[in-house]
C-alpha cells in the first residue's frame, strides 16, 4: 500500500477565534511544536506513507505568509505544499489531489486541526483499507442529541443592557429545542479518512461536492464505506477550550513554554 496523505490547512479558524484565541489555532503551541506540524508528524516516518500534501491558504498573501511561516518545516518532512480552496475544504482537497503521486495506490485525508490522533489508530485505519475501499474512524455518540431552533424571545431583554452591554454575561443567546433524536447507531466521524485513490478522485468528479467530509462524496456514489473504532482523545481544535485538551493530551513534552519564549 502507497499511501499519500491529504492535509486541508486553509481555513480561516473563524469560529477558533471567536472563542477568544489570539492566533490561528494550527499556529499554537503544543508540546514544543505548532498544531499543524504535530498533524504533519502523524505520517511523516511511516512506511505506508510516500508523499504528503498540505493545502494551505487560497490568497496570495495569505498564502505566502503561510509559504514562509511554515515553508522550510515543510520541506523538512518533504511535504508538497499547494493553495487550498478559496470557501469550502472540498475545494482544498480537490486542489490536493492534482498534486498526488502517480503511483499513490491510496489517499488518506486528515484534518489539519486533529493532531492527537494515536498511532494505534492509524494502525486499524491503515489495516483496513488494506481489504476495503473506503475507510474511515467514528466513535458511538454517548450524549443525548437534541435539535434546536433559533429562540429569540426565549428571555426577556435585560434592561442594564442599555447601559452595560451583555459582556460578562454567562448567557448571551438561547436556543429552543425542537426534537430529540435517536442516537441508535449514531457514530461520530473522525480522520483520517483513506480511499483507494481511483474511488476518491472520482467521488470529486460528481458534479455536486457539497459535503462535511469526503466519506459522503464516496456515500454519494453509492460506494460501501467502512468503519473502524475511533479514539475520544483524536479530537478536532475547534475551540480554544479544545487546545486546552489537546495539551492535557500531550503532557509537559517540551516544557510549558510556547516556543517563542524558550530563548
Amino acid at each position: 500500500m502507497n499511501v499519500c496523505v491529504i492535509i486541508p490547512a486553509a481555513g480561516s479558524a473563524s469560529r477558533y477565534l471567536a472563542s477568544g484565541a489570539t492566533r490561528h489555532k494550527l499556529d499554537e503551541d503544543l508540546a514544543g511544536r505548532e498544531v499543524l506540524i504535530r498533524s504533519i508528524e502523524l505520517f511523516a516516518k511511516r512506511d505506508e506513507v510516500s508523499s504528503i500534501v498540505v493545502a494551505g491558504p487560497h490568497g496570495d498573501d495569505d498564502h505566502q505568509a503561510f509559504r514562509e511561516r511554515y515553508g522550510h518545516k515543510l520541506g523538512f518532512f518533504g511535504v508538497t505544499l499547494c493553495k487550498g480552496g478559496k470557501d469550502y475544504r472540498y475545494e482544498s482537497v480537490q486542489a490536493a489531489l492534482a498534486e498526488v503521486p502517480e503511483d499513490s495506490t491510496h489517499i488518506a485525508v486528515h484534518d489539519a486541526a486533529r493532531p492527537c490522533a494515536t498511532s494505534r489508530l492509524i494502525d486499524r485505519v491503515f489495516e483496513a483499507a488494506a481489504r476495503f475501499d473506503a475507510v474511515i474512524p467514528a466513535v458511538p455518540v454517548g450524549d443525548t442529541i437534541k435539535r434546536t431552533e433559533e429562540a429569540a424571545d426565549a428571555a426577556d431583554e435585560d434592561p442594564l443592557d442599555a447601559i452595560l452591554g451583555s459582556g460578562g454575561k454567562s448567557n448571551e443567546s438561547f436556543s429552543r429545542v425542537s426534537g430529540t433524536l435517536d442516537r441508535t447507531g449514531l457514530v461520530a466521524v473522525q480522520t483520517p479518512q483513506i480511499f483507494k485513490r481511483d474511488l476518491l478522485i472520482r467521488a470529486y468528479s460528481q458534479p455536486d461536492l457539497a459535503s462535511t467530509d469526503d466519506a459522503g462524496l464516496v456515500e454519494n456514489l453509492g460506494e460501501a464505506v467502512m468503519v473502524v473504532k475511533g479514539e475520544r482523545r483524536n479530537i478536532k481544535i475547534t475551540t480554544a477550550e479544545d487546545l486546552e485538551l489537546a495539551r492535557a493530551f500531550f503532557g509537559p513534552v517540551g516544557g510549558s513554554r510556547e516556543t517563542h519564549k524558550r530563548f
